[in-house]
Formats: C-alpha cells, structure tokens, sequence
C-alpha cells in the first residue's frame, strides 16, 4: 500500500445538503423568494443577516469559547430551529473558494474558483484570485455564474457590508457582485453601519465580512493571545448587533474555513527537492494545498513518478492525489470543462500540521506566516453555523 493511502481520503465537502454553498439560497427562500430551496431548514424572516467570520473554524471556537461569552450562550443554547449548526467549507478551504460558493450557491468545479492562485490556462500563466488579480482574467467570464444577489434583483434588498477597499475588487465582482456595497473600516462602524441598513428596509438579504480573525491567525496564530482578543472583539460585537436590529431579522454567524499553527519547522520548501519538482511547468495554491502543473508534453509516466516522489517523501503527511482523484472523490463537485485545466496535474493536501512552498517563485515572506488553511482536515473544512438571538428592539430607527 502506498505510503498516501495509509489513511482513507476524507470525504468530500456535503455539497448541496450541507455546505457554505448552501447559506445564501437558503436565508433567501427563508426571506420568501421564489426560486430557492430552505436546504439548511432556516426560519422565516423578514431580514438575513449572514456574518461571515474569515478563518472561524468550529474546532477553534469551540476550543475559545472562554473568550466568546455570547457566543458560548448560543452555542450552549437550543434554539429548536432544526438547521444544522455546523456546516463544511469549499475545496479548497481558501477564501475565494468558499466566499464564491457562499456568493453563488454553485460548487468549486463549476463556478471555477478553484484556489487561491491557479494556472489560467489561456495565459499559461499562475493568476491570483484574491488580491492581486490578473488584469488578463476578466472576473465576470471567469465566474459566470449570477450571484444569489444578482437573482434577487428586484425582489429583495440586498447589501455587502465590508472594507472599503473590497468594493470595487475583480474577487467581490466574481463572487458577491449585485448587491448595495456598504464600505466601513473599523468593526465598530461595520456593525453600526449593518445594524442601521437592517433597521431601515422591511426585507433584506446582508452578508457581512468580518476580516480581523483571519488575518490574527495568519500574523500570530491561533493559539495567540492576539486571536483570543479578535474572538473578544467579534463576540462583543455580535453581542451589539443582536441589540440594534428589529426583533423579525435572523443574524447567522458562519466562516469560509477553519485554520492550523504551523510551526517553523514545518514549513518546507519543497522547490529544494529536485525530485518534487521534476516535470512541473507551473506551481499555485495554498501552502497546505498545493496545485502542481506538469509541462506540456508530460507522459502518464511523468506524473506517476512524479505522485510516487511526493508519497516516497511527504506521504505519510499529506495526501497525495492526481486532478482525476480528487474529482472522481467529488471535491470539486461536478467539474465543467473550462474549470479542469486550472486544476493542478497533481495536488498535494496537507495532513498534519505541515505547509509547503515555492520559493523560487514567492519568494521567502510566505514562510513566515503562522496560521494556515487549504486543505481537508477537520480542523479546516468545519465551521459553525450559529443562529444569533436578537435581544432588543431599536429604537428610533426610520425605515424604508
């Protein structure tokens, strides 16, 4: 048996019954729009408001909940809703993999969003989907499908409150694009200004980016006393929101991934080992979800001895699997042609607590990141979905 296969793969993430995807069609037919399916059970309501945590594992919260007063409250508390209150993040557990699938309600193989940076085929050429894009990829093309706030157009208001900085982003226009963008800077004003657009529209669909926990975790790590204060902070201001909203709005809190610590030691540059490397036109991904594309002309051959190197050496680490595997094992979901070639040849997905790097072409500042994500692991693919209780009426609020 090859050293990969010492443990089952996991399972694919529950697309369609289970998933990120499934958050914003089901708060839309809970508002009433036809056209959706109430896939999570929600309740009705006349307003949803999605609260997106980056990099809020369950795992991790669960673990924190000292730190989450209110939170614990509501994790502790049957609401007797009958949704689920943990759901699975996208393959790849990478933002725009997950913030996509949330935004379209569409998997990773069609919508085509399939890794933090990926090879654009038409380019021959590694694109970032996040920050940095390309200004060869045209979002709109690249991610075809409408929104769920595109097909609420005219039926339902709809609102993105975030950073400013997102609002006119190639990654909001691929994966959020037709909603009324709410820019705020701090997470004080983010909740002021959600809890105001909220209170003054009788129907509303909202997501709501929390970014601080995310960045906490890649800067310091999980387990920092700099990601127990962002928990602090997040739970304080749950806790203020739930206060400021009218009493028929649903407030759910879910994440697009969880996280690990990976200590120095673990972080490898793979790019050193001339066997990993052998016959790979291009690298991508996240450090612990590595897409690897083969040259042109690679043989079957080539990538067997390729898959063999990485098992021989990393195989009892991560798991090791050609594009084919991982689509025949559904972590992509259905796959369309346009999306297959931006699929590494060969993936490699961390197991333990390890991450691997290019730094022929990152150079070495990636290394220095503490908190990771990308792959399938527990810890990563889990993260919660939380029903938050309103406690108060406002008061004094105009609506429209």
């Amino acid at each position: 048996m090859s050293p990969a296969h010492v443990e089952p793969l996991p399972a694919a993430p529950a697309y369609g019954t289970g998933s990120i995807a499934e958050v914003l069609t089901s708060s839309a037919a809970a508002l009433g729009a036809p056209g959706f399916t109430n896939t999570l059970a929600l309740p009705a309501a006349r307003r949803v408001c999605v609260v997106l945590v980056d990099g809020l594992g369950k795992a991790m919260l669960k673990k924190r909940a000292a730190h989450a007063p209110f939170l614990r409250g509501v994790m502790n508390d049957d609401d007797g809703a009958g949704h689920p209150r943990m759901l699975q993040a996208a393959f790849p557990t990478t933002t725009v993999t997950s913030l996509t699938s949330l935004g379209t309600g569409v998997v990773p193989g069609q919508h085509g969003m399939v890794g933090y940076d990926v090879v654009d085929p038409a380019q021959d050429k590694v694109v970032n989907l996040l920050g940095q894009w390309d200004p060869g990829v045209d979002p709109l093309a690249w991610q075809p499908f409408p929104t769920v706030f595109e097909r609420l157009d005219g039926q339902v208001a709809t609102a993105t409150v975030s950073l400013p900085k997102f609002a006119t982003s190639p990654m909001t226009a691929a994966a959020l694009r037709g909603s009324e963008f709410i820019g705020a800077g701090t997470v004080h004003a983010r909740t002021e200004a959600a809890a105001g657009s909220l209170a003054a529209h009788e129907r509303m669909l909202m997501y709501f980016y929390w970014s601080e926990l995310d960045k906490a975790g890649h800067g310091y790590g999980i387990d920092s006393d700099r990601w127990d204060y962002e928990l602090e902070e997040l739970d304080a201001s749950l806790k203020r929101l739930a206060a400021s909203v009218p009493p028929d709005t649903l407030i759910l809190l879910t994440a697009d991934h969880g996280m690990v610590d990976v200590p120095e030691s673990a972080r490898i540059d793979y790019s050193a080992e001339p066997e990993l490397v052998a016959g790979v036109r291009h690298t991508a991904g996240e450090p612990r979800m590595v897409h690897l594309y083969l040259e042109p002309d690679a043989t079957t051959a080539h990538r067997a001895a390729l898959v063999a190197a990485w098992r021989r050496r990393y195989g009892t680490r991560a798991w090791i699997v050609t594009r084919e595997e991982a689509v025949r094992a559904g972590y992509f979901g259905d796959v369309r042609d346009a999306v297959a070639g931006r699929i590494g040849d060969v993936l490699v997905m961390a197991r333990e607590p390890i991450a691997f790097y290019d730094t022929r072409r990152t150079g070495t500042d990636p290394m220095k990141v503490v908190g990771q994500h990308g792959s399938i692991t527990k810890a990563e693919r889990e993260v919660p979905l939380l029903r938050i209780p309103v406690v108060n009426t406002p008061k004094g609020r105009k609506r429209r």
